[in-house]
């Protein structure tokens, strides 16, 4: 589709190029010129000189006798002279010629061009006509979504970038129009960095001022950390504490989604089954918000971050190893919650990797947190009881990878997927107390190597308890 800044030009300058391919017209006829009658004659037919005949004069016959009779108005002799003598013919007169018919030349048809002519301007009539309705409708925000957008306006950044920025994210449809828009308005010089919410269906005039403004200039800020391995509703949890928003609107607005963002259009609609739909989608990071913050910009800054870890090199590795976007975040969450330190995750990924790789000798998984899950978190919050949903959450119980993720994993984790590390491990078991992990390849090192950290944690256990008689004073 052409842009609407070249539309008009363009159809302005095929006009001039038919203007100048057009034949000339030719001049109109004018009326012939009426002769003088006495023009078309030529001069009086002048009287020819006497004949002189040699025979008597009884045998002299009049040349005109016979084409002109005598009359008395006009005779043939002249009285008083000889009729031999003096023969004078009437007065003749050369016949008018006939007057020549000048050919009119053939008057060319015009009709054909004067309706091409108007189909053209009519045309170019309702075409400027939609532009300058779709300008009208984009500068007032007509017809537009009404889903709030972040953008983050770089330092330094020109009109130019924002503008374009703005119709990259759908916000608008012409930055040229806009940028017009912003000079006239003398806006250039005014935008303030940082981030600002803008919906599609706002007028250029109320986008201009929300981005020349700071939104949080006059309220406080809160600073929040979310850990990884945290879930969807210890975050919410904290949101409520901290005054940002209610833990409800934050729990329904992150789960709807729908803001547009690029990882959104890479998730399935998944598993009736599934209990979060964007559990694991909240990227454990520092975050600044401010206090009774729209809920629904609270997701969007989470959401945003999450959109800009993943990155395409991550995306490609993700489908040559066959994964989907939600079965990636779903093992990585498990990965985060096994994995007692983070140089640990390529191993404990590779085990559940050579799992899930021979189903027939390990249908299941068996992973604990995936149970703790299924028994801490969905069935306390269950607005109906269902038993399906929970055992296929406990890995314990269902097969493969759980319908959704258990947590919220950190970048670590993801990537210790994605190494796809290869090795013989079908086990692991993990000291929580020290964050050591022993890794099996057979069942029965696997028991040997859980009797070895029971054996730590008795240890330790008993060491700690002398450890507090002895502070006591026993």
């Amino acid at each position: 589709m052409p842009k609407n800044d070249d539309l008009i030009n363009d159809i302005l300058r095929e006009l001039d190029d038919k203007k100048e391919n057009s034949p000339a017209e030719e001049p109109a006829e004018t009326e012939p010129v009426q002769e003088d009658p006495a023009e078309s004659f030529e001069a009086p037919y002048t009287e020819p000189e006497p004949v002189e005949y040699d025979a008597p004069a009884e045998d002299y016959q009049p040349q005109y006798a016979e084409e002109q009779p005598y009359s008395e108005e006009q005779p043939y002799y002249q009285e008083g002279y000889p009729e031999q003598d003096m023969y004078i013919p009437p007065e003749r007169t050369a016949p008018p010629k006939k007057k020549k018919k000048k050919r009119r030349k053939k008057q060319r048809n015009r009709l054909p061009g004067v309706l091409i002519l108007t189909t053209l301007i009519f045309a170019v009539s309702i075409i400027l006509s939609m532009v300058i309705i779709g300008f009208g409708k984009d500068m007032l925000g007509i017809g537009k979504s009404d889903t709030t957008k972040l953008i983050i306006v770089e330092e330094g950044a020109t009109t130019e970038q924002i503008a374009q920025m703005l119709k990259d994210e759908g916000i608008i449809k012409s930055p040229k129009f806009f940028m017009l828009f912003s000079r006239l308005r003398k806006s250039d010089s005014l935008y303030i960095p940082g981030e600002h919410f803008i919906r599609p269906n706002m007028a250029y005039e109320t986008i201009i001022q929300n981005l020349t403004t700071d939104e949080i200039e006059n309220k406080e800020s809160v600073e929040v950390t979310f850990k990884e391995g945290i879930t969807l509703l210890e975050a919410a949890q904290i949101l409520e504490e901290q005054g940002v928003c209610s833990k409800d609107d934050f729990l329904f607005n992150f789960n709807a989604g729908g803001y547009g963002f690029a990882f959104e259009e890479r998730l399935l609609n998944g598993s009736n089954l599934k209990f979060y739909r964007m559990e694991g989608y909240l990227f454990p990071d520092t975050y600044f918000f401010y206090k009774d913050m729209d809920p629904e910009k609270v997701c969007q800054k989470i959401y945003l971050n999450f959109d800009q870890k993943m990155t395409e090199d991550r995306y490609k590795k993700m489908e040559d190893l066959g994964l989907t976007l939600d079965s990636l975040i779903t093992f990585a969450s498990i990965v985060q919650k096994e994995a007692a330190t983070p140089d640990k995750m390529t191993l404990v990924a590779s085990v559940f990797w050579n799992r899930l790789r021979n189903p027939d000798e390990f249908s299941k998984l068996q992973s604990d947190p995936t149970k703790n899950y299924a028994n801490d978190v969905i069935k306390p919050n269950m607005e109906v009881y269902d038993k399906a949903m929970i055992d296929a959450y406990n890995t314990y119980e269902g097969t493969g990878l759980p319908p959704g993720a258990i947590c919220n994993p950190g970048m670590e984790a993801i990537d210790a997927v994605l190494a796809n590390f290869q090795s013989n491990y079908y086990y692991f078991y993990a000291n929580i107390d020290t964050g050591e992990t022993l890794f099996a390849e057979t069942y029965e090192e696997h028991l040997a190597n859980e009797e070895e950290i029971h054996r730590q944690q008795e240890e330790a256990a008993a060491a700690q308890e002398a450890q507090d008689n002895e502070n006591a004073g026993y």
